[in-house]
């Protein structure tokens, strides 16, 4: 029997930019033209201030671990235990929460704090998911 298919987003007229930089190979993030306060996730006001002017900036795509669970149970449809579910802080000041790729998922080497950089995976045709692995250099 063939594994099941991971879990695809849903874009929404809120989102869809998201999704289409992703596609493109960029992480976009939303910017409050009011008060400059980036934010993730995507909606149509800022969550500090409430303005509805906000611009969409491309991220560094750099970041670092802030915190992770290793899960070991085969809970989720298209993922082989053990993987990381990881909360990202980018450079620009939001977290996310991602996946870590191209490391042991261990504890000794998911180190806390440890630089990241994104990585993009094509899931299909219209979705791209932003994912992230140890930063060279």
């Amino acid at each position: 029997m063939a594994e099941a298919a991971r879990a695809r987003p849903k874009p929404t007229p809120e989102t869809q930019h998201y999704w289409d930089g992703a596609k493109a190979g960029a992480l976009l993030l939303q910017c409050c033209d009011d008060c400059a306060h980036v934010y993730f996730p995507p909606r149509p006001f800022c969550p500090t201030c409430g303005s509805r002017k906000v611009s969409i900036k491309k991220a560094s795509g750099k970041g670092t671990l802030y915190s992770y669970v290793i899960n070991h149970r085969p809970a989720a449809p298209g993922f082989t235990p053990p993987y990381a579910i990881a909360v990202v802080a980018l450079e620009e000041g939001p977290r996310l929460m991602s996946n870590i790729i191209d490391c042991p998922q261990t504890p000794e080497a998911l180190v806390l704090d440890m630089a990241l950089e994104v990585a993009f995976e094509k899931l299909d045709d219209s979705i791209t998911l932003p994912l992230f692995k140890p930063a060279k250099g």
